[in-house]
């Protein structure tokens, strides 16, 4: 599959999963891959503190207002060449665009809903006094519904050809995208209720919205993304992408020979501390390797997704140069999916 007709397969793509499997990461990764297949991505956060800025480069906090993260025409930092399955990418790309990005909060969303509506007067007021909180406890769900309504509004405008909704985490994500149904079942008339029910048709629509999960190759993220695949399934109806397999290391050939007696064969002479720290890392990167085929195939048989597996990143953190690589990386494993045949994305 193409990655930029990957990218147009929904105009939302909402991404979820367990904290700390690299949920931020890969929407940035999404975002940075759309923009160099000359797609306008815009990256919306709804926690306030996801780290989208400094894993793109960007000096400041992310605010209601759109900035540009990656300003348009930055070439990749991850070069070129044979990728993932031995792939080399098509010659002449499109010029790279600009990734965008902004943060949602109930609070702006309301306020600015109110001004929308002629109610100026009483909009700051409303959200200064608590008002919101109030009718949050009375209404659950109210405070998602604001910021999905946000959403489906940029995506009714045709703000970006992508809009990556980088999720809460994998429970609070099923709370936060089962919050329109909440509404329709407890309010009848409404503005409230004709919110819910254009979020509700938004998530329902596979070429409006989907769902990419993301996973560490490790027992209890996988454990979680399953679960919470079938949970998005059967209470949301969202159709689901493939699933995202981060943070997996490379495969190494060798791991069984001995250090001492290589080095003996080459000539050359090594501390025994310095061979048995050298067998201990072996023993360490093959039992990880062992793990991640264990879990991988556990994925697999537990969830009928296509997977796209991305390397670990052996670096203190995640910047720009890395965001690159991981875009490569994700383009090339989406290269290697399946053309969907007549519908978009899959079901569990």
């Amino acid at each position: 599959m193409d990655p930029a007709g990957f990218c147009q397969q929904a105009r939302v793509l909402i991404v979820a999963g367990k904290g700390g499997v690299g949920k931020t990461t890969l929407s940035a990764a999404l975002a940075r891959m759309a923009a160099l297949a000359g797609l306008r991505p815009l990256i919306v956060e709804v926690e306030g503190k996801s780290g989208i800025a400094t894993a793109l480069g960007y000096p400041g906090p992310l605010t209601y207002e759109e900035v540009d993260l990656v300003p348009a025409g930055r070439p990749s930092q991850a070069g070129s060449g044979p990728g993932q399955g031995g792939h080399t990418p098509a010659p002449a790309p499109p010029p790279p665009q600009a990734v965008r990005a902004r943060t949602l909060t109930p609070d702006d969303a309301l306020l600015e809903y109110l001004l929308e509506h002629g109610m100026r007067r009483i909009s700051k007021r409303l959200v200064s006094t608590g008002a919101l909180d109030v009718v949050a406890t009375a209404a659950p769900g109210i405070r998602d519904i604001l910021v999905l309504g946000k959403v489906k509004q940029l995506e009714r405008a045709h703000a970006a050809d992508l809009i990556i909704l980088d999720a809460p985490a994998a429970g609070h994500a099923v709370r936060f995208l089962t919050s329109a149904h909440g509404l329709l079942d407890a309010v009848r008339v409404g503005p409230i209720r004709a919110q819910a029910a254009d979020v509700v048709s938004l998530l329902t629509d596979p070429s409006r919205c989907q769902v990419v999960l993301v996973t560490l190759p490790e027992e209890t993220p996988v454990n979680e993304v399953v679960e919470t695949a079938y949970m998005l399934e059967d209470r949301v109806g969202v159709t689901l992408g493939p699933v995202v397999v981060n943070g997996l290391y490379p495969p190494l050939d060798g791991l069984d020979a001995d250090p001492q007696a290589l080095a003996e064969s080459m000539g050359a002479s090594i501390g025994a501390g310095e061979a048995e720290a050298l067998r201990a890392a072996a023993r360490f990167r093959h039992s990880r390797q062992a793990l991640q085929s264990e879990q991988l195939a556990r994925l697999a048989e537990a969830l009928p997704l296509p997977q796209v597996r991305l390397p670990y990143q052996f670096t203190p953190e995640v910047g720009p140069a890395e965001i690159d690589v991981l875009a490569a990386a994700l383009a090339e494993g989406v290269r290697l999916l399946p053309e969907p045949a007549g519908t978009a994305g899959s079901r569990v």
